[in-house]
């Protein structure tokens, strides 16, 4: 698996990655990976969405998105279906699966064994309502337990530039402890990745299973999207997963 295009986490046992920005054919501020919308894409994207494939060893046609709604809905994937949900989750070896991001958390999961595999976006409105709990409920429900998973948790906006209202933040503190707000300079801002986590563990997956794939969007414009730090406008990244162990 060529991993160029793409960030991956080391405890992950599947095919999977976070894409990075470059190495595509996207131009102006979607130069150059851009991997979005998942609806009416144009012939940039779907070459982008090839060379991804190529590099990650998966067949291009195959790769099964959503329309992402920040809600908390978790869907079974289906090729050809395009739901309204913002985490999907499949057993299908013939089959991959991905969420969109440009700021938002990207959390993928697996089973030990690498069966049963989920993909989840959690901006700051899926992560208050807690959708990789959701996750994680729907996985345990297809025979996978809490403790038998595996979670990454991929780029995104970082508590060093994800500034938010007072009235946000006290809601962020008051569901997760005050360790999620960072004070920085006059406004708060929240340490999204911190919440996700604690939901994590809170929902029964081992923190020790958990790992980190570092990384900022808005302070690195060379290796990310980022739709505040571009104002919108900007490209996306792909998150993806695939069921099957890789040996």
């Amino acid at each position: 698996m060529d991993s160029t295009l793409f960030l991956v986490a080391r405890s992950l046992p599947v095919r999977h990655g976070f894409t990075l920005r470059s190495g595509g054919v996207s131009e102006g501020k979607r130069a150059s990976l851009d991997l979005g919308p998942a609806a009416e894409a144009g012939a940039d994207v779907h070459e982008n969405r090839a060379r991804v494939a190529r590099a990650a060893g998966l067949p291009p046609e195959r790769l099964t998105l959503v329309e992402q709604v920040h809600g908390t809905r978790v869907v079974r994937a289906v090729r050809g279906a395009l739901p309204e949900a913002d985490a999907l989750w499949t057993d299908a070896a013939d089959q991959w699966i991905g969420i969109r991001t440009a700021d938002c958390v990207p959390v993928l999961l697996c089973s030990e064994d690498g069966a049963r595999v989920a993909a989840v976006h959690s901006g700051w409105r899926g992560t208050a309502a807690r959708i990789v709990e959701a996750a994680v409920s729907t996985l345990s429900a297809a025979g996978v337990p809490p403790g038998g998973l595996r979670a990454a948790i991929g780029p995104s906006i970082g508590p060093c530039c994800y500034e938010v209202s007072e009235d946000l933040a006290g809601r962020f503190t008051d569901a997760f402890g005050a360790e999620v707000v960072r004070r920085n300079g006059p406004r708060p801002c929240l340490d999204l990745r911190f919440a996700v986590r604690r939901t994590l563990v809170h929902a029964g997956v081992v923190e020790a299973h958990i790992e980190d794939v570092p990384g900022c969007n808005a302070c690195d414009p060379e290796r990310f999207f980022s739709h505040r730090r571009d104002r919108g406008g900007t490209g996306r990244h792909l998150a993806f997963i695939a069921a099957g162990r890789v040996s």
